[in-house]
């Protein structure tokens, strides 16, 4: 898969810029090259590539408004209303996590652009099966799983019929990791959709869901350089598309490669202002939103510090988001909480509040437990256990409506917080046997999922919390397991590498220790000030030396 993956995509980079099909009267855009034919009128056939091609990039908004484009200049053009009912499901987003899923209104107008284009009918065999499809996620009567399941069955079906459809098999693959679940460490259904997209790309090498979708693929700890040449090749595919911009940061993200995921995210939030500026002025876009906290968490393992605060005051001044949805909550909560957690700075992290009180918070358990852990685990770690109390007991009461909301994946990453902020809670109070059995269970259960990928990673990793009480206990050797085990899944990560490099030395481990401090010493060359721990490092070196 890599091999192919990456002559393609090698071939597209060295190539010198080709023309992107942008579809009808967007010159200036670029958003990849998507053939779609469709059985419409002139008019609505040569829009609806660019239609496409923003549904491919998750521009679900502006691809809505491409699509009514479409049904505006045919309105018999069923595959138009078939685009409508595609941008109002969200594969992916919504996996293992029911906040994004469809909202009522959602579902109501996406049940009635599929029975528009079913009603209509017309169109090829082909196009009747897509609609079928679309029509199997809104027909259905269960919740968002048996739909998304619906639809994954309907376009292996689509993809069957129709084996020379390249847009097929794509579609496919988005349905399979729509329904990947985060806790199959097998990657099952992400492995079956790389080689549907793979076996998609010599003759697709400039299609935005193909690149989009291989980086899906491979977003995780074992797999991910396997997607490194999708990731590079994305964001010259479609320039013009703020997720395009943004998404080869989670694979920059999971290889360390910080400079580039900077680069990445800076790019997607400029693209989405631009956006938003144009659709709802003074509004800040989701996808702007989504970019920060992804570069939030690229300028702490860095030592950029000052650039870390410019970007927490950014999201501090948002007063109106354009799309109330869970990237946006996701990210609100985050960068703050990451921007304490990380710096050790315990007195902001309890000082740490939900923003701005306008957003509709209850609507996102997930994010409010990001700041009740917060709240705990500043209290336990400042010194005031007592105080950490009462957000633990929230926490542990969000922890248990997501239960009753059977939402397992995010019961299970609050569970995880949970256990956390109870250990520090134990370990403040002198109960270092609980503390360290609580820990460890945080730690195994974490290990047990992947991340969402709302986030670019948690805002403490549990195994190097681990190795931050295990050290604090005076068990240097298994503290310095568990950073370098953290490390394996999280690479690059400044707490890790400071923590591994101070078991090693109080394990007598001394190039252990040098190796860990050589890590931080080229992690921080562009650090703006002194980061507790950089002096550290470079005492360990010139001690080797």
């Amino acid at each position: 898969m890599l091999r192919l993956a990456a002559i393609a995509f090698a071939g597209l980079l060295l190539a010198s810029p080709a023309p992107a099909d942008e579809g009808h009267q967007h010159p200036a855009e670029k958003l990849g090259r998507v053939d779609f034919p469709v059985t419409c009128a002139p008019a609505a056939a040569a829009r609806f590539p660019r239609a496409v091609a923003l549904l491919h990039s998750f521009a679900y908004a502006e691809a809505r408004k491409a699509f009514e484009e479409v049904v505006a200049a045919d309105g018999r053009c069923a595959m138009g209303h078939w685009g409508v009912a595609m941008t109002l499901f969200h594969p992916v987003w919504a996996a293992a996590n029911p906040g994004a899923a469809p909202t009522a209104d959602e579902l109501q107008r996406g049940a009635a652009a599929a029975q528009s284009a079913r009603s209509i009918g017309g169109g090829d065999d082909r196009e009747k099966d897509y609609v079928a499809a679309v029509d199997a996620f809104y027909a259905g009567s269960g919740d968002y799983a048996s739909r998304a399941l619906a639809f994954e069955t309907a376009m292996e079906g689509v993809h069957r019929r129709h084996p020379k459809d390249r847009e097929a098999a794509i579609f496919y693959a988005l349905a399979l990791l729509g329904n990947a679940p985060l806790t199959d460490k097998a990657y099952a259904r992400q492995k079956q959709a790389a080689v549907l997209l793979n076996a998609v790309l010599p003759d697709s090498p400039e299609h935005p869901g193909v690149a989009h979708y291989i980086i899906h693929s491979f977003d995780y700890p074992p797999i991910a350089s396997l997607a490194l040449p999708a990731a590079r090749a994305y964001s010259k595919i479609a320039p013009s598309a703020p997720h395009a911009l943004h998404m080869p940061s989670h694979i920059f993200t999971r290889l360390a490669l910080w400079d580039e995921s900077i680069e990445s995210n800076l790019a997607s939030a400029a693209a989405a202002r631009a956006w938003v500026a144009r659709a709802k002025p003074g509004a800040t876009a989701f996808d702007e939103l989504h970019a920060l906290d992804y570069l939030e968490y690229a300028y702490l393992q860095t030592c950029r510090d000052r650039l870390a605060a410019d970007v927490l005051e950014q999201v501090g001044r948002v007063a109106r988001v354009d799309e109330a949805q869970f990237a946006a909550a996701y990210a609100l909560a985050a960068v703050p909480v990451r921007h304490a957690l990380e710096r050790r700075d315990w007195a902001a992290a309890q000082a740490v509040s939900l923003r701005p009180a306008s957003f509709p918070w209850d609507r996102f358990t997930n994010a409010q437990a990001l700041v009740e852990f917060a709240h705990a685990l500043g209290a336990a770690r400042g010194g005031a256990p007592d105080k950490a109390r009462a957000p633990y007991q929230r926490l542990d009461a969000l922890q248990k409506a997501l239960v009753e909301r059977k939402d397992g994946y995010w019961a299970g990453q609050v569970e995880v917080q949970r256990l956390a902020a109870g250990a520090w809670i134990a370990r403040a109070e002198g109960r270092n046997t609980e503390a360290a059995s609580m820990m460890r269970a945080a730690a195994d259960a974490e290990d047990a999922s992947e991340k969402h990928p709302v986030t670019p990673g948690q805002v403490l990793p549990a195994r190097e919390q681990l190795g931050d009480l295990l050290l604090d206990q005076g068990q240097a050797k298994d503290a310095l397991a568990a950073y370098e085990a953290s490390l394996t899944v999280a690479p690059g990560r400044f707490n890790s590498l400071l923590g591994a490099m101070r078991a090693a030395i109080k394990s007598g481990e001394g190039s252990r220790a040098r190796r860990h401090a050589a890590a931080l010493a080229a992690l921080c060359e562009k650090s703006e000030g002194t980061r507790p721990g950089l002096d550290e490092a470079k005492a360990a070196l010139r001690a080797g030396n």
